[in-house]
């Protein structure tokens, strides 16, 4: 019994970490090809014809989550560059772990140079023995996802 009681702390908490760690890598797959086909409506033309707003683009993306991810919790920016050399990544949070990043929606025409940014903060549930997925002074993780395309001309 007593030896019992000393293993089955950790090895309840490896198996919670496990559960948790397995948990974060879905949900960042899960966000990661939701934005893939999100943007795919972009690249087509399909929003720009249906005249997609930031509301718009948010539920397509939430369309593909399966309601892993808190959709009105998630931050969006897609705006046009000029040139693929102009991707710059900034990062979308201080070191407060507050939002920085100003959502916006701009899907421009025909043959644009789109980048798109979807971030997520994904609550954490465990921290014990020093295991903490958290990487946000709130508790979370953040997760993003982004793709960099050139509209079809269509």
């Amino acid at each position: 019994m007593i030896e019992f009681g000393v293993l089955a702390v950790p090895f309840f908490a490896i198996i919670g970490a496990t559960l948790e760690t397995a948990l974060v890598f879905l949900a960042t797959q899960v966000l990661d090809s939701a934005v893939h086909d999100a943007s795919r409506l972009i690249r087509t033309g399909q929003a720009q014809s249906a005249e997609f707003t930031l509301p718009d683009f948010r539920a397509a993306v939430c369309d593909h989550v399966f309601g892993l991810i808190d959709c009105d919790q998630m931050k969006i920016k897609v705006h046009t560059i000029d040139t693929f050399a102009d991707v710059t990544y900034e990062a979308p949070v201080d070191e407060d772990g507050d939002w920085t990043i100003i959502e916006d929606y701009n899907d421009g025409i025909a043959s644009s140079i789109i980048f798109v940014e979807v971030y997520y903060k994904w609550p954490t549930l465990l921290n014990i023995f020093g295991f903490d997925l958290a990487d946000q002074p709130d508790g979370t993780r953040l997760l993003g996802a982004s793709r960099v395309f050139k509209n079809e001309p269509f």
